[in-house]
């Protein structure tokens, strides 16, 4: 499959980029989206009556409509904020006032930890309890068995990963969906490190709340959330006075970034047009050789593989005898980026007892790197270990 690398200017400059799972380069025609709408009069606010407050109410929607067709979901259940981190704490806060004491929640130790201490807090808050299903260290898996095991009559929310950000392992979450509403409970999906990489279908998944990052799918620095409609409007949302009373509007706070969200439906539509197939299949053919190479290398190990099925093109790996942050030092001085330590994913790192060896080296695929960046980096991998 032909490269894309000619669609991202931030990759031009001879660096190899597997920094990704932390936020991608921006493709070309979400930068000129939002230059045009800085530059052409539209950037201002909605809910006027002049050409420019209609472009800025006409864009909103219009982004709703493009990203809810990325994702196979209803608009009217799509709001944006400044990150997932930020939607998600905004929206465990106002869940956290419908819960009552002797409510559980039930997370898991694969997440990131924004899929974890906002709803631990939120659970505090209401004298309700906070559980996390373990993972499989050997393989890096969450079997759907043990968040089920988790599962009771009090339980009202169960968070899961859509996929690992650190190991790249993606749960297999519709028999947890099931399972979860059986007992009464909604489901909210960390979809941030699986959004980028396999095509979502929120209707054909059944959760309740899905939340991404924009700037991880090559859009400016952004957030995304959706909630069941009806959901969202029964949610004690913390806003303003001023602010919607309906609609996924009443849970943006302030003022849209609408330059972000030019960024955001430009690169929603370059998903669609590509196709999340197609990109799924030329990123494997890159990821395959990145963990074949690895894994072929004395003193390398590579974290929660498991074949090349049911995962995102994300490898998490150590080197013998070198700390993390060296490899990624070395690496560096090389042009080749990856970020290394527990990459916000505590529990993870924790329950695979590297967190005081300083964690893991992180290199993720994304749609501009080419065969080439990936001998790079396994050669720089392979000189450190024989040292």
């Amino acid at each position: 499959m032909s490269s894309l690398r000619h669609r991202f200017p931030g990759v031009l400059d001879g660096w190899s980029r597997f920094d990704g799972p932390a936020g991608t380069q921006v493709v070309d025609s979400a930068i000129t989206a939002m230059t045009n709408w800085l530059s052409d009069g539209s950037n201002g606010c909605g809910g006027g009556y002049f050409d420019a407050a209609h472009r800025a109410d006409e864009l909103v929607e219009r982004t709703r409509a493009t990203v809810g067709r990325l994702f196979n979901a209803d608009p009217a259940g799509i709001a944006f904020g400044p990150n997932m981190t930020s939607l998600t704490f905004a929206l465990s806060r106002a869940i956290g006032r419908t819960l009552q004491p002797g409510d559980r929640i039930v997370g898991t130790r694969l997440d990131h930890d924004a899929n974890v201490t906002p709803w631990r807090l939120a659970a505090d808050g209401a004298g309700a309890e906070h559980v996390l299903a373990p993972f499989d260290p050997v393989t890096g898996t969450l079997p759907p068995q043990h968040v089920i095991d988790l599962i009771d009559e009090r339980t009202k929310w169960v968070t899961l990963p859509g996929a690992s950000n650190l190991l790249g392992t993606a749960p297999d979450l519709k028999p947890i969906i099931d399972a979860a509403h059986a007992a009464g409970a909604r489901v909210f999906i960390d979809a941030v490190a699986l959004a980028p990489h396999h095509p979502i279908d929120i209707t054909a998944l059944g959760c309740d709340a899905l939340a991404t990052s924009p700037y991880k799918w090559y859009a400016p620095h952004s957030g995304m959330v959706f909630v069941q409609p009806d959901l969202l409007e029964q949610l004690p949302v913390f806003k303003v006075r001023p602010s919607h009373d309906h609609g996924p509007s009443r849970f943006e706070t302030g003022m849209p970034n609408f330059e972000g969200l030019a960024g955001v439906e430009a690169a929603a539509r370059f998903l669609l047009e590509e196709g999340m197939a197609n990109i799924q299949a030329a990123e494997q053919a890159l990821f395959e050789p990145l963990l074949r190479g690895l894994q072929a290398i004395p003193g390398v190990t590579v974290w929660g593989v498991q074949g090349m099925e049911g995962r995102t093109p994300t490898a998490a790996f150590t080197v013998a005898g070198h700390s993390p942050a060296a490899v990624s030092q070395a690496l560096a001085a090389e042009r080749v980026a990856v970020w290394d330590g527990h990459n916000y994913a505590v529990e993870v790192v924790d329950q695979l007892g590297l967190a005081e060896s300083g964690g893991v080296v992180r290199a993720g695929i994304s749609r501009y790197l080419e065969l080439d960046d990936v001998h790079r980096l396994l050669a720089v991998v392979e000189q450190l270990a024989t040292r």
